[in-house]
């Protein structure tokens, strides 16, 4: 479900947060679902912890997961238009990236 590229130059937490983003997307995890612990997927990919719980709080911060002391990130209900969305717009910052352009330019294209 998680996929990350370290050689990529986007930050891991992103890599994270937007692989996290299009698998509720693609309905591969529903809304009630929780998502594996913060420990359990930093080792599974053998990145630091703090890593994954900064992505969980992006996600937290994009309404896609609610942050619960005890269960972990459970993905919201209303999650998957707003994860759709989102995975579009990371993919415009991406691209505009690698096209060189600011935000400003890419806002007016």
């Amino acid at each position: 479900m998680i996929r990350i590229d370290p050689s990529s130059r986007e930050p891991l937490y992103e890599q994270v947060a937007a692989s996290i983003r299009g698998a509720i997307a693609r309905e591969e995890v529903a809304g009630g679902e929780r998502l594996p612990t913060a420990r359990e997927l930093a080792t599974s990919l053998d990145i630091n912890l703090h890593t994954v719980l900064r992505a969980y709080q992006l996600l937290r911060d994009d309404g896609l997961v609610e942050l619960r002391r005890g269960r972990g990130a459970v993905v919201t209900r209303a999650a998957a238009g707003g994860a759709e969305l989102a995975d579009a717009v990371d993919a415009l910052v991406r691209a505009a990236r690698r096209l060189g352009l600011t935000p400003d330019a890419a806002a007016a294209v």
